[in-house]
């Protein structure tokens, strides 16, 4: 163009390298080919949704409907002749415009600002996909997640059972405690995996002791709307990110087996302790105006009372666990954490066991053979038919061993045997060692020698050595003093 306006059009036209007939239509209209294009409003060939997008108004009024659903609504209802496979994106884009225009509204995401010290949130996570195994058995599980909404700063713990009030009581004060201080609220969901299998009364009893809790150490519970995990959204998030890394600890460690619950433990403490110091500088800050935590912590614990049988036993929440037999008759108190039960005679704890779980409505049993085996050395016979027999064995070799022996050997020998093999391993403290060379017995088929394996790990002590030491002699003394010289 700027050519033109020194020159004749068809001089332009060469010093632009266009025809003649190119410069004169640019003359005429100075457009771009692609800026004249009319705007078409007719169709070239037929709309293959117009006889069905009536009932396809109709479908789009079901809150929540997909597209894919409304495709194969309609092949049902017209048929695959109608609406066959190839219009399926065709009715998709339809759909994604008709929403577009005339649909309803969405819900907004407001982003939110978060003060330091004001919020801290908790959840429980399931982290069965992390397929971590403890000496090589599967350990399904979840994760108890704290965070601070403002720096980030975050603890986790492993939680056996479910979600309960004294798994969240627990792990929330181990959290506070390290953290040195609370906030002024604490953010949760609905919680209602925890309510799920309470009733109404346990239900009260759980939202009584959850406020108690939080007015313990100062804090305001808020709940986000049940099913609205957004709402929750800077734990739940988090959750996510918490998994994966420690999925990723876990690839670059080549291993996710464990030797034992602790061990694990340790293994998060330790990842989560080097997330925490990348936010150092935050988290001091927060830490300056947390609320200052109580002298003591409050109960995180279920306490539940109950007696003592005459079968060395107390059921506490559908689980039998066994006693020393010097506690029959008396009531004791269980304290029931997440993984452990602690029994007190008044203010003196007596014991501690393992917490075991069982599915609603089910028993389970953990007994110690210990606890049994001084009278079963007084009555053998009682074993063969013992209610929690196969839970008195402390390994699947002994349950082998005993198998075994009632197989071989008449009922009376193989009780006395089988007793004379939890003799062994209680005196000698030596369960694991005792129980390879059971299974290496039974591995070549023969039956555990009971005397042998007596001499093993319970050598006899040999007799006392009397030892006679004379009273010393007077007169020797006095020789020494009349024959001493003077230095």
């Amino acid at each position: 163009m700027s050519q033109r306006r020194h020159h004749t059009q068809a001089v332009a036209a060469a010093k632009a390298g266009i025809s003649e007939r190119s410069a004169r239509r640019i003359d005429k209209n100075p457009q771009l080919p692609s800026q004249k294009k009319r705007e078409r409003h007719w169709r070239t060939r037929p709309d293959p949704l117009e006889p069905i997008w009536p009932r396809v108004e109709e479908l789009l009024k079901i809150p929540g409907i997909l597209s894919v659903t409304i495709f194969e609504t309609l092949q049902d209802e017209f048929g695959e002749a109608a609406v066959p496979d190839g219009v399926r994106r065709t009715l998709e884009r339809r759909i994604a415009r008709w929403r577009a225009l005339n649909g309803g509204e969405k819900e907004i995401f407001f982003p939110q600002h978060h003060e330091i010290g004001r919020q801290g949130l908790l959840d429980f996570t399931v982290a069965d996909d992390l397929h971590v195994t403890i000496a090589g058995q599967r350990f399904d599980h979840r994760l108890f997640h704290f965070r601070l909404a403002s720096s980030g700063w975050e603890d986790s713990a492993v939680v056996l059972g479910g979600e309960s009030f004294t798994a969240l009581s627990e792990h929330l004060q181990d959290a506070l405690w390290k953290l040195g201080g609370a906030p002024a609220e604490l953010r949760s969901d609905s919680l209602s995996a925890a309510y799920k299998n309470l009733d109404a009364d346990a239900q009260r009893d759980f939202t009584r002791n959850y406020e108690a809790l939080c007015r313990h150490y100062g804090m305001t519970p808020t709940r986000n709307n049940k099913g609205v995990a957004h709402e929750n959204g800077s734990i739940e998030a988090p959750n996510g990110h918490l998994k994966r890394r420690l999925d990723q600890a876990l690839r670059r460690r080549g291993s996710r087996d464990f030797a034992s619950i602790e061990d694990y433990r340790r293994f998060i403490d330790q990842e989560l302790a080097k997330q925490n110091r990348r936010r150092a500088r935050l988290v001091d800050d927060e830490r300056r105006v947390l609320k200052t935590l109580p002298p003591k912590r409050t109960t995180d614990f279920t306490l539940v009372s109950a007696d003592v049988t005459r079968n060395s036993t107390i059921s506490v929440d559908r689980i039998t666990y066994s006693v020393p037999s010097r506690l029959i008759g008396y009531r004791l108190h269980a304290h029931l954490y997440d993984d452990r039960v602690e029994f007190f005679l008044g203010p003196d704890q007596v014991m501690t066991a393992d917490r075991v779980r069982v599915k609603h409505a089910e028993r389970g049993h953990n007994i110690d053979f210990r606890h049994f085996i001084g009278n079963l050395k007084r009555k053998p016979q009682a074993l063969r038919y013992l209610v929690y027999r196969n839970a008195l064995f402390p390994t699947h070799a002994y349950t082998r061993a005993w198998q075994a022996l009632d197989a071989a050997l008449d009922a009376r020998q193989a009780c006395r045997d089988m007793v004379a093999l939890l003799d062994i391993a209680a005196k000698g403290n030596c369960v694991d060692a005792l129980a390879l060379r059971i299974e290496a017995a039974l591995d070549r088929g023969k039956l555990p020698n009971v005397a042998k394996l007596k001499s093993e790990f319970l050598p006899t002590v040999r007799s006392r050595v009397e030892v006679t030491i004379p009273p010393p002699d007077f007169a020797g003394y006095n020789h020494l003093l009349a024959n001493a010289q003077v230095l």
